[in-house]
């Protein structure tokens, strides 16, 4: 196994374990971000919004140096690092940012996260709105323009609903 640290790496984590893990992380003044997005739960006898965790059972660490990486896999409730073959992943910056720049936005932000394949889109920038000056990957779905970001490691996407409006083209 081979690890280069100073950057962004992702953990398996027990399942409904994730907030659990990124509040005890925090109090040992370890970097970590766990993605969320507000849904409405519905019981029997009430419905109410939470917090879920955007991608299940997962959470981001950042490690500036191996103490860290054995402290975190240490953890009960941390299973393992993601790897490709025998190599820890290491998530790209502009990923991490991505995430936060969607997940930071006002709750009427409509989030989807998908495991399936999208062929490549158009690189445009938003123009307008919270999100502006941000250069994405905008995709059409059903008809409808989303913008994509690949989280490639977990295999999975999300896409949030962008109106036509609000894109322009990139100068190069």
């Amino acid at each position: 196994m081979s690890i280069s640290v100073n950057g962004w790496y992702v953990v398996y984590t027990k399942p409904r374990h994730e907030k659990k893990v990124a509040a005890f992380l925090s109090t040992l003044n370890i970097v970590n971000f766990l993605p969320t997005a507000r849904i409405l739960r519905v019981w029997k006898d009430r419905k109410k919004y939470i917090d879920a965790p955007l991608f299940p059972s997962y959470l981001f660490i950042y490690l500036e140096d191996l103490e860290t990486y054995y402290k975190v896999l240490s953890l009960e409730a941390v299973l393992y690092y993601v790897k490709t073959g025998k190599e820890v992943v290491k998530v790209k910056e502009d990923v991490i940012h991505s995430i936060r720049l969607i997940t930071q936005q006002p709750n009427n932000i409509d989030i989807e996260v998908s495991d399936d394949y999208f062929q490549p889109g158009k690189q445009l920038m938003i123009k307008d709105g919270m999100l502006s000056g941000l250069v994405c990957e905008v995709v059409e779905v059903k008809g409808e323009q989303k913008f994509l970001v690949r989280v490639n490691m977990l295999q999975k996407n999300i896409l949030v609903a962008v109106s036509a409006e609000y894109l322009d083209s990139i100068a190069v």
